[in-house]
């Protein structure tokens, strides 16, 4: 019995030499090994402030700054830190009533009771400054620094586009945001985000329990730094940017001008536009509300990349160019005009005419004429094949897809594929005929005025063209992306692309006939093509585009102006006067531009009656 116990004593104190062995082990990880432990531990007296990096500043071409970063600062709270106060003085100080109050701490403490929430969003600098001297009153709350944009010139808001707070499905998304985060919507800010927006860091500190900072946990060797974002310098000229902005004031419509030989984009303006500095702040989502309830002139509508048109005459150059490499028309190829062809009807001008005076007088006849042949062109065995060559070429331009652009909501335009056709007549039941509009630009094709500056640059290029983009580089040697540096060839001979240009000089510089003498400059030869595109809700679309100079071009833009007529009436004054000053720096014809800055064309009132497609 005696050995029974002895056996029993020895195994009670082997359990309690193993216990107490694996209760120092734990101990010594918890406490040595992994003192992260302790900081978790330590919870209740730590502040782990989230340091925000400043975003990236956006310069233009010039280096002058269009988009910097002003202070702001967001109250938060800790809902298991807080206590009694004053909440009167609190609300007064914030300016905010107590039903606001207890609206936002009932929403913090449902997020958490013990892990930080904004309490009220982006206060400014001088209630900042009230709230931080009473903050010791207030347990549980603190202030953290945000950095919001603040703009150098109120333009160029759909180029930029805004900053905005994430939502819970981008959270899902993209571990990377946190409630709270902002992020870049459209334009620069979001096609550059992951360069704009840098890198965030931590601070950590010891605090009591009134939530008051006491110092800096461990001798803050456990913070990490934020690092700011990467700037951008863009293409856009600010100045240039400013003035078309101007220009386009009390009209709808777009510019769009690109420097042709990298197919940087010198401005890009879209109207009715907006203040980007409407977006900023605590205003912003009263502000995006009222502007998107605006149905009439619709502000946030980014025209320049998102409208379709028919392109009307400024089409003609490049079915003059598709023609002469396909070989079915040659220079001096003639055509008659009797103030129309077939049902297309044309204005009064000499005829006939060869391929340069067609585009010089802007003839209807001769394009249709000439589109007939491209498409009943003996080399291809059914009018849908050698539609579909012609469209070859088209997308080539750019045409009927998306360019590849920064904006995220670029639209593609139409031009429809000969299954199209076949659907609406049967296949091989339909001829050039029945789609002859489109030798004019009108029928089914839908444009960009994007898409038009950028086959102005091709043109400009004698023949290839480089992605229109907004940026220019990025940071200190970061490489703008490389589809940004591919030439894209249109796959028309350099040696056509002459007489299309001889054309559109004599388009402007020509005599009588000329169609767009209106935006002849002294000094410089500017080529161009006038355009009014038929609608068919109302008046015709003044559309214009123009290179210059003619040898060298350095701008290539493409004008629209809604429910207005005649191309030559105010798309071409418009695009000169943007060519001269990109070119001269100064504009010289004060007194068109003085006509074009009082005209208000925004309440036009509908005509039904189409004007002559010129």
């Amino acid at each position: 019995m005696k050995d029974i116990y002895v056996s029993r004593k020895y195994i009670i104190i082997s359990l309690i030499v193993l216990a107490s062995v694996a209760l120092i082990i734990r101990l010594f990880i918890i406490q040595v090994v992994k003192d992260t432990y302790r900081m978790s531990a330590d919870n209740n007296v730590l502040r782990y402030e989230t340091q925000y990096p400043a975003r990236g500043l956006i310069y233009d071409r010039n280096g002058k700054l269009i988009v910097s970063n002003q202070a702001a600062y967001d109250i938060m709270v800790v809902p298991g830190q807080t206590g009694k106060m004053d909440t009167t003085v609190f609300c007064n100080d914030l300016e905010i009533s107590k039903e606001i109050f207890r609206e936002r701490l009932k929403a913090a403490r449902n997020y958490s009771r013990r892990a930080p929430s904004v309490f009220l969003k982006q206060v400014s600098a001088e209630t900042y400054a009230r709230f931080q001297e009473k903050m010791f009153m207030y347990p549980g709350f603190y202030v953290q620094s945000r950095t919001l944009r603040k703009y150098s010139k109120p333009v160029a808001a759909h180029l930029l586009g805004y900053v905005s707070e994430v939502d819970e499905a981008l959270i899902k998304k993209d571990p990377y945001y946190k409630p709270g985060d902002y992020i870049g919507k459209l334009g620069i800010e979001e096609a550059y985000e992951k360069d704009l927006r840098g890198t965030r860091g931590v601070k950590i500190y010891l605090v009591d329990v009134y939530g008051r900072i006491k110092g800096s946990y461990d001798n803050e060797s456990r913070d990490t730094l934020d690092v700011q974002g990467s700037d951008i310098i863009s293409g856009i000229d600010l100045d240039l940017q400013e003035y078309g902005e101007l220009l386009m004031q009390n009209k709808r419509g777009s510019i769009v001008a690109i420097e042709p030989k990298t197919g940087e984009m010198l401005a890009f303006v879209s109207s009715p536009n907006y203040d980007p500095g409407l977006l900023v702040g605590r205003v912003r989502s009263e502000n995006f509300a009222r502007l998107q309830a605006d149905t009439m002139y619709k502000p946030l509508f980014n025209r320049a990349s998102m409208a379709k048109y028919p392109p009307g005459s400024t089409f003609k150059p490049v079915i003059g160019l598709i023609a002469l490499q396909e070989k079915v028309i040659v220079p001096s190829t003639m055509f008659g005009c009797n103030n129309g062809y077939l049902f297309v009807a044309c204005h009064s001008h000499s005829s006939p005419l060869d391929l340069e005076g067609a585009i010089m007088n802007s003839c209807n006849a001769y394009f249709c004429q000439t589109f007939r042949k491209i498409l009943e062109n003996p080399r291809y065995g059914t009018v849908g094949e050698a539609y579909e060559k012609w469209r070859s070429y088209l997308t080539d331009f750019g045409f009927g897809k998306k360019l590849g652009t920064e904006f995220s909501n670029e639209l593609p335009g139409l031009i429809p594929s000969s299954e199209y056709f076949d659907r609406y007549h049967g296949k091989n039941k339909w001829k050039a005929l029945t789609v002859i509009s489109m030798a004019i630009g009108q029928g089914e094709v839908e444009t960009t005025p994007l898409q038009m500056a950028n086959m102005t640059a091709a043109i400009a290029n004698r023949g290839y063209f480089y992605t229109p983009h907004i940026v220019k580089s990025i940071g200190t040697g970061h490489k703008i992306d490389p589809r940004f540096t591919v030439r894209h060839e249109t796959g028309i001979d350099s040696s056509n692309f002459e007489e299309i240009i001889l054309g559109m000089e004599a388009a402007v510089n020509g005599g009588a006939g000329a169609t767009a003498r209106i935006a002849a400059l002294n000094g410089i030869i500017v080529c161009g093509k006038t355009g009014t595109a038929q609608n068919p809700h109302g008046k015709d679309h003044s559309v214009f585009i123009a290179f210059a100079p003619k040898d060298n071009p350095t701008i290539a833009i493409a004008v629209y102006v809604e429910n207005v007529g005649f191309g030559a009436t105010y798309a071409a004054p418009l695009a000169t006067l943007m060519i001269e000053k990109h070119l001269k720096g100064v504009v010289t014809n004060k007194p068109m531009e003085q006509r074009m800055l009082d005209l208000n064309l925004l309440n036009q009132s509908p005509e039904t009656e189409n004007e002559a497609q010129r």
